[in-house]
């Protein structure tokens, strides 16, 4: 009998019209887009919808929509019959991980959406401060991204910022040393390829950003969650509320272990995974981790009724 995991995507996933046909098609859905409106203070749902694509690439904007997005697709995958008991445990890539947590009932819906949109914000403001950005190391392995990260970073700060995949590792640092990286990429046998990113997040240079969080953290009411939640930065589940505020701030800072996440709900026994958001990036991901595993995407209405099947049909 299979197992199933739920994940969630981080930025980089949107698209113009993200959660549009499953608001049409699902009162639950647009419920959420409605709630979100109210919450943010603007139209939300219009800029999923209708756009335009370069309002959503901006930081602040982008993780609120994306988030929103994805717990509408999860409204309407619940009201076609889905249910979070059918899961073993669940986790997202970055921003995706409050929607793990969300959905697993350790935070309410309109206090994940206003700590997105502060982490949005605050993420925002820390980019434009430095001349920054994020490299994909495509064909590194860890040693690889380490070894190029210190003969490209001089001077600058340049780290390991996201180890996705097998031969996928993001690095992320000031705007000098990543341009200095695509160059050393080549020698070191990878390729490399610059991200269309605010600036360098999951690094030092986001220190402001989580010195901000922090106090919304500890206004922010947590429960326990009804359903394990990996966490980043280590691959561990969320136990209580004092370790989710800690990890969750040093998520903004500290590399996204997302391969090692993964392996953790295999290891466990998930043998089906659930991508539920727009895109397909962790769907992509999960089939170079492990070929093995089945991958189910949930990103338009019409997708949310085989989902439902073979969710519950495991």
């Amino acid at each position: 009998m299979a197992r199933s995991a739920l994940i969630f995507p981080g930025q980089g996933s949107q698209v113009v019209g993200m959660g549009r046909d499953a608001a049409q098609a699902s009162a639950a859905a647009r419920r959420i887009f409605e709630q979100a409106n109210q919450v943010v203070g603007y139209d939300l749902a219009r800029l999923c919808f209708e756009g335009p694509a370069a309002e959503l690439e901006k930081t602040d904007i982008q993780q609120p929509a994306i988030f929103v997005a994805s717990v509408a697709l999860w409204e309407a995958f619940c009201e076609a019959g889905g249910r979070r008991e059918s899961f073993a445990c669940c986790g997202g890539l970055s921003l995706g991980e409050y929607t793990a947590l969300h959905v697993a009932g350790a935070l309410v819906f309109e206090d994940a959406l206003r700590l997105v949109q502060r982490r949005g914000q605050l993420m925002q403001a820390a980019a434009l401060a430095s001349p920054s950005g994020m490299v994909s190391l495509i064909g590194a392995d860890e040693a690889q991204a380490r070894s190029i990260c210190a003969r490209a970073q001089g001077n600058d700060v340049l780290v390991p910022a996201n180890f996705n995949c097998p031969g996928q590792v993001v690095i992320s640092g000031h705007k000098d040393a990543c341009a200095r990286a695509l160059a050393s990429a080549e020698e070191a046998g990878c390729r490399a390829v610059a991200l269309p990113v605010a600036g360098a997040f999951h690094s030092p240079y986001m220190e402001s950003a989580a010195a901000g969080l922090g106090p919304v953290l500890d206004r922010t009411a947590f429960l326990a969650p009804a359903l394990p939640v990996v966490a980043n930065i280590n691959a561990e589940y969320h136990s209580d509320p004092a370790t989710t505020r800690q990890w969750l701030r040093r998520q903004v800072v500290e590399p996204v272990l997302w391969q090692r996440c993964v392996e953790r709900m295999m290891r466990d026994g998930a043998d089906q995974f659930v991508e539920v958001g727009p895109g397909r990036v962790l769907t992509g991901l999960l089939r170079k981790i492990d070929r093995q595993a089945t991958a189910i995407n949930v990103s338009t209405a019409a997708s949310i009724g085989a989902a439902v099947v073979a969710v519950t049909a495991a």
